[in-house]
């Protein structure tokens, strides 16, 4: 069961030819982790969808309020019978039909859609994880690089390139040549006792977890946060690298290239990561 604007019905014809994002990429999407009837971090994903309409210009409706689309949400999980387990939600929202590049109204449809998750708890996965440089296409530095649009074009052939590769993820560039991000997720480096994260202004994603992981690290006295661009020779020289998003949590990185890392840093932001959730519950 899909919810399409507060109606839930099947998933079936469900989008016109006409839809915005399907034409122009004019949309905008939030992928969030539901446990048992609890949206993790919802607050921030709202808030982060609310911003990136406004950069979009468009029109937010009087009735999407934080009370609102949680309760579409927990209908629509419900309603696949996934109120029991952990699931992956997808909220799209896209500019109505109508128009050319010049949209003929800035009001706005919504669709949830639900898909139940292997585990209910962060894992972390310390298998073999190589990663390595994706550099056919670059990110432009800018405010429209941060938001989580359907213009993913670049993270689409970036995957296809890695699975061709073997590899299990690619480091995304800007077109300064700095390392902005993962194919799907933002990227932490640790060198000694610093943890760096590239800065919006490079052009990563605004993600959620990228904010939590920020707010923890801020609170570890024996660790320095700095926001700060990566440049691809700092791989080679750093101690660990690891991917974060709201579906996985943490990533270790294993391997980039010839470089192993460990991933000591990542065991102990997960421990406080599920602390800050437990307490959020």
């Amino acid at each position: 069961m899909v919810n399409y604007n507060g109606t839930l019905t099947g998933s079936h014809q469900l989008i016109s030819i006409n839809n915005r994002g399907f034409n122009y990429g004019d949309a905008l999407f939030e992928t969030l982790r539901v446990s048992h009837g609890a949206i993790f971090f919802w607050e921030d994903h709202y808030f982060r969808l609310m911003a990136s309409m406004r950069i979009l210009r468009m029109e937010i409706p009087m009735h999407f309020t934080m009370e609102y689309l949680q309760e579409q949400i927990l209908e629509t999980v419900q309603a696949n019978g996934l109120q029991d387990r952990s699931v992956r939600v997808k909220l799209y929202v896209s500019r109505k039909e109508g128009g050319l590049y010049l949209p003929k109204t800035n009001d706005v449809d919504f669709m949830i859609v639900a898909a139940p998750l292997a585990s209910d708890f962060y894992l972390l996965n310390d298998n073999a994880y190589h990663v390595d440089l994706y550099k056919d296409f670059y990110v432009s530095p800018g405010l429209l690089s941060t938001l989580k649009t359907n213009n993913k074009a670049l993270h689409v052939v970036g995957s296809i390139y890695a699975s061709e590769n073997k590899l299990d993820n690619c480091l995304v560039l800007n077109t300064n040549k700095q390392v902005v991000e993962a194919l799907n997720g933002n990227i932490f480096l640790v060198k000694d006792q610093v943890i760096k994260t590239p800065p919006l202004a490079d052009g990563c994603l605004k993600g959620v977890m990228r904010k939590q992981l920020m707010e923890i690290i801020k609170q570890i006295p024996e660790y320095t946060l700095e926001e700060a661009s990566i440049s691809p020779f700092e791989l080679q020289k750093a101690d660990e690298l690891f991917v974060t998003n709201v579906i996985v949590g943490i990533q270790p990185v294993s391997n980039y290239r010839k470089k192993a890392y460990n991933n000591q840093v990542a065991k102990n932001l997960l421990q406080k990561l599920q602390v800050k959730i437990r307490l959020l519950a």
